[in-house]
Order: C-alpha cells, then sequence, then structure tokens
C-alpha cells in the first residue's frame, strides 16, 4: 500500500553551513598549526632564508607534505598574513565588545593600544610584524586582499579618534593621527621585549600620554 505523500515525514533542511567532519577539523587545526610555524620561521630567517624544508622540520614533518595545504611557499607567506590579519581582527572587536557602552573614547582607545600591542609583541605575535616586513612580496592580487582585511581593522579605530578630536582630547587630525598612532605602535616590533623595563601594561600608559596626554 502506498503511503500518503502528506503522511510521509522529509526531514528540514538545516540552516547554515554543514558541520565539519573531524577530518576537516583536524585537517583545519593541522593548516593553523603550520601556519603559525611559517609566521616564526619567516620572522626569524625573513622570507628569502626561510625555505620549505626549514618550515617542515620546525613542524616535524615531511617538506613535500606542505604542499597538501600550500601551492607554494609565496601561498604561505600570503596566508601568514591573512590569517594574523583575521585574528588581530577577532581580537580587537572583543576587545572592543567587553568595554561597557558607556566607556569614554580614553578608555576605548586605551583597549584599543593595548590590544594591538598585544598583537605586535605578544605570545604568537609573528603574524604582523612578518606583514610588516615582507608585505612587498606579496603578488598584487594577495596584497589587495590584505590591504582589505587591514583596512577593515584600521577603521575601527576612526570613530574613536574622531570622538576625541572632537572633544579636543586628541589635537592631530584623526585620519593623520590614525596613521602616525599605528606606525608608532607597529614600530615596537623592533625594539620591544618582554623581559625588559617595561609591561605591555605600562607600554600602554606610555602610548596613551604620547597620542593624548596625561589623563
Amino acid at each position: 500500500m502506498q503511503a500518503n505523500v502528506d503522511e510521509v515525514s522529509v526531514p528540514k533542511r538545516k540552516r547554515g553551513r554543514p558541520a565539519k567532519s573531524v577530518g576537516e577539523r583536524n585537517e583545519s587545526a593541522r593548516r593553523m598549526e603550520l601556519v603559525c610555524v611559517a609566521a616564526k620561521q619567516f620572522r626569524q630567517r625573513g622570507f628569502h632564508g626561510t625555505s620549505t624544508r626549514d618550515i617542515a622540520a620546525a613542524a616535524g614533518i615531511q617538506a613535500g607534505s606542505l604542499f597538501y595545504f600550500f601551492e607554494s611557499k609565496e601561498a604561505m607567506l600570503h596566508a601568514v598574513m591573512r590569517d594574523g590579519m583575521a585574528q588581530a581582527a577577532v581580537a580587537q572587536a572583543a576587545a572592543l565588545e567587553a568595554l561597557s557602552s558607556r566607556a569614554s573614547g580614553v578608555t576605548r582607545l586605551e583597549a584599543l593600544i593595548r590590544n594591538h600591542l598585544q598583537i605586535m609583541v605578544g605570545p604568537g605575535s609573528d603574524f604582523i610584524p612578518v606583514m610588516l616586513y615582507e608585505w612587498r612580496l606579496l603578488s598584487n592580487e594577495q596584497r589587495l586582499d590584505v590591504a582589505e582585511q587591514k583596512d577593515a581593522y584600521e577603521a575601527q579605530w576612526m570613530p574613536v579618534l574622531q570622538a576625541l578630536y572632537r572633544t579636543r582630547k586628541l589635537k592631530a587630525r584623526p585620519e593623520i593621527a590614525r596613521l602616525l598612532i599605528f606606525g608608532a605602535l607597529n614600530w615596537t616590533a623592533q625594539w620591544y621585549s618582554d623581559s625588559g623595563s617595561l609591561s605591555l601594561d605600562e607600554l600602554t600608559d606610555q602610548s596613551l600620554a604620547l597620542f593624548i596626554g596625561a589623563r
């Protein structure tokens, strides 16, 4: 006897992307691990001074295994910068979301500075310095891709800088201040040491004093 069509139970299709399988999750985690290893090698040795064998040896795998995940060493460099900017954006969003809706402009700028310094010189901070040092080695297409992420990241600073400018706490024009602030903060990758006399919190305070004066 044929069942009535109306009585047939049809499973509802779930919305969104299908869940990743265990194998896909393991593969994704392995790729991220390799990106981290490549970032550290590129920072320590420079892109041209790092071979795929160096990266593979540091990761504890055969050199040929890298090419299961990446087409080339250049693709690895792009992944380092792209993944690094993605992580920076997530961390920055979390830093801002953790603030009260009534947080002052100074408090918001402090959170942005502290987060950026953490990205630049904190643990696992190889991604963004590699981007600063090896940017010219990307292809035009890759450069545009990472630049889009970078612009979106920096754009989050503008409302804060504009608010501070309106209240005269920030003296420089916001668009110029943004460039100068990032130039100063990014340079910390060249000289800051966590074994030195300044903690990241103290460095944040000194940065605030430089950019907007005493609180």
